[in-house]
């Protein structure tokens, strides 16, 4: 019984040395030896134990502190201790589900004293209450039961006091009596705080959508009055009927990080109204029906029978390079060409001689020319070479002027780091008018197999948009690419990137800074973009805004600086889904030559989608700078929704036919703020599909 591990807690104390004199020591001296009711020590053979053994028996001693600490923390209603411990240790380390010598868990203290902050960070930690109350009325008998025997251990205490002369024990004692007091009053406040509560009212906001073809998702808000007792879960209940009888299917969300349900399984084409409702220690409170009332699983491919864009375009492809692969097998352009002329021909042997003799080496210093150097970082550490420089090797000494043709093809073969060895077998130098251009390419491929061979790896990483260029005639390309793991290198070593920075000694003048020296400088910015061109957006729907500049060798695209693989965008929401309904209204106003604003009806998926959109498109044009009345001659791009990956949807804005691409020379009268640049076309194609 509960009284009788009391007078055993008792006679416990009465052999310790003196104690703590504050209550709230003599309350966390109980704490801790109340514990040991609820912790079960295994005893173990000293002799054959050894090290080990005393270890585990000092974790197990640990853990158990600090699962008394934690219902110490619930208990003075400490949040700030409750979220400490709760980041510190795991669930399991804090036994955070296991009941105490009482009967209770830490959030069955938080709900009945009402402390909803505490109860919250419990919630979220995965705390659960405790099984023992399976009933209104079992709860009700437990707290009383605590309070009774909490009550008589006070009583029986106090009469020792006063009865007992001044001595050491007499002190121990009142330090028993004042932590009973203690524990009683709170006893007193749980389950007053039991027997006033009530039921939660019905949660708010329940909002219902399309989540796909066979899915809809439920989001919702917690009640407006929890009736003096904190919610600790949720169930949702579907059904073909409004008056949700028959009833489809419930389930229970106990988990209340992110409250939201996607209900899966379900048929295409069919209503199904859903209504949520909340529970609390006084059980589950009325249901609040969603809004719409009902949704039918669709997808917007549906109104017209569209298949996926890129169904099957990357099996294609990899079935293409293989057929290509097979051709070149026995093709003679892997034989070494014999009608080169004499120059050429040495020229290139003296490359490929160059490429495989041990002198190898990286570049100290640029001449005239085309270059390429590779930045490996990790944290706030760069890949050096031995004398402190930044790997760099020669493309072509006679190459002063990069074309843009030939970047992009560079950039595409980034893509294919692993088959540099194939693409230099298949790319031959012929005496055709091209051969200058194939000739250039060839010495790209020859350089990148020296920089994988002097580093030891293939993978050089992702090309950088543009190269870096100086009044001296050298050019820069440059490969950026993020090391998260202990990768080893050959010929190079790590040093921090500021200590570079500043004991590089520079061979240029400020005014006319060399390609080396200006890729230094502006090294942190190449390393932010790298990053966040890496990043990927939060599953959702989104509304981009598709504007091009273009210049007389490329088109340019205008992106965000903080996101630069993809366009200027807002997110409407956290759905992607975009259902068979609101595709067919949007392609209706689209079909309307001077479209209304006309309202859909209410309590609608199109309503809904009316009302984000708008708000989309107001922050939209805030952030590039462009008028709000502007926008009434901007348009909804109707042909598909774009898709990347099932997670992420976009719907495009574009401005009217003229303005959607700026010609070179053209001011754009609307200029966006700081914190976007423009990519040539091909490489943000290149970033989007990475």
């Amino acid at each position: 019984k509960m009284t009788q591990q009391m007078r055993d807690l008792q006679l416990a104390q009465a052999r310790k040395p003196p104690g703590p004199s504050s209550p709230n020591a003599a309350k966390r001296l109980y704490r801790n030896l109340s514990g040991k009711f609820r912790v079960n020590y295994t005893s173990f053979d000293e002799g054959s134990l050894a090290a080990r053994g005393e270890k585990e028996k000092l974790r197990k001693s640990y853990l158990f502190q600090s699962n008394a600490a934690l219902f110490e923390a619930v208990e003075l209603q400490d949040l700030d201790r409750v979220q400490e411990l709760l980041k510190q240790y795991s669930p399991e380390e804090l036994d955070l589900n296991t009941p105490n010598s009482e009967g209770l868990l830490p959030l069955d203290i938080a709900i009945m004293t009402n402390n909803a902050p505490i109860a919250r960070a419990l919630l979220q930690a995965g705390a659960k209450e405790s099984p023992h109350f399976v009933s209104l009325e079992s709860r009700s008998l437990h707290l009383s039961t605590l309070v009774r025997e909490a009550e008589q251990r006070v009583n029986e205490l106090m009469a020792q006091v006063v009865n007992e002369a001044p001595n050491a024990d007499c002190t121990e004692k009142e330090k028993q009596l004042k932590a009973w007091e203690w524990r009683y009053r709170l006893y007193k406040r749980m389950k007053a705080g039991f027997e006033h509560a009530r039921v939660p009212d019905a949660p708010t906001n329940v909002h219902l959508s399309v989540a796909s073809s066979s899915s809809v998702q439920v989001t919702f808000w917690e009640p407006l009055n929890v009736n003096s007792a904190v919610v600790t879960k949720y169930k949702v209940e579907w059904s073909c009927s409004p008056t949700f009888s028959p009833l489809l299917g419930e389930a229970v969300i106990d988990k209340l990080k992110n409250l939201h349900f996607t209900i899966r399984g379900l048929v295409s084409g069919t209503a199904y109204y859903v209504q949520v409702s909340a529970y609390n220690m006084k059980g589950w409170g009325p249901p609040q029906a969603s809004v719409p009332p009902f949704a039918i699983p669709s997808n917007w491919r549906e109104y017209d029978g569209r298949a996926p864009r890129r169904r099957g375009q990357a099996e294609a492809l990899d079935h293409l390079l293989g057929q290509v692969k097979t051709v070149h097998q026995h093709c003679v352009c892997h034989e070494p060409c014999k009608n080169q002329p004499q120059s050429r021909k040495h020229s290139v042997s003296k490359s490929l001689k160059h490429l495989f003799h041990p002198s190898s080496k990286f570049l100290k210093t640029l001449k005239r020319g085309l270059y390429l150097t590779a930045i490996f970082y990790k944290d706030d550490n760069i890949l050096v070479t031995h004398e402190d420089q930044i790997p760099v090797v020669e493309i072509d000494d006679t190459y002063s002027c990069l074309l843009m043709q030939d970047f992009l093809w560079f950039t595409k073969v980034s893509c294919m780091w692993d088959e540099i060895l194939w693409l230099r077998q298949c790319v031959t130098v012929s005496q055709s008018s091209c051969s200058c251009i194939l000739q250039t390419r060839f010495k790209m491929l020859l350089a990148i197999s020296q920089m994988q061979g002097l580093l030891g790896i293939q993978d050089l990483g992702q090309v950088f948009f543009e190269p870096v260029k100086d009044k001296q005639g050298n050019i820069l390309i440059v490969t950026l690419k993020e090391v998260k793991t202990n990768q080893t290198f050959e010929s190079v070593r790590w040093v921090p990137i500021c200590k570079l920075q500043t004991s590089r000694k520079s061979v240029s003048s400020p005014e006319e800074p060399t390609a080396l020296d200006t890729l230094l400088i502006s090294i942190q910015d190449k390393l932010a973009y790298h990053q966040r061109s890496s990043h990927a957006l939060s599953p959702g729907l989104y509304l981009g805004y598709l504007k091009l500049c273009s210049a007389v060798d490329q088109i340019r695209v205008l992106v965000p600086e903080q996101l630069p693989n993809i366009l200027c965008h807002v997110k409407i929401r956290s759905n992607p889904n975009i259902s068979r309904e609101e595709w067919e209204w949007l392609q209706k106003m689209a079909s309307v030559e001077e479209p209304v604003p006309a309202e859909p009806e209410a309590e609608t998926s199109q309503n809904h989608l009316f009302q984000e959109l708008q708000v989309a498109i107001k922050e939209l044009m805030t952030l590039v700078n462009i008028p709000l009345q502007e926008a009434k001659d901007f348009r909804l791009y109707s042909q598909e929704v774009l898709d990347f990956g099932g997670q992420v949807s976009l719907l495009l804005l574009l401005p009217p036919s003229d303005d959607v691409c700026t010609a070179p020379g053209q001011n754009n009268p609307y200029t966006p703020r700081s914190g976007f640049l423009t990519l040539p076309l091909q490489i943000f194609e290149l970033g989007e599909d990475g």
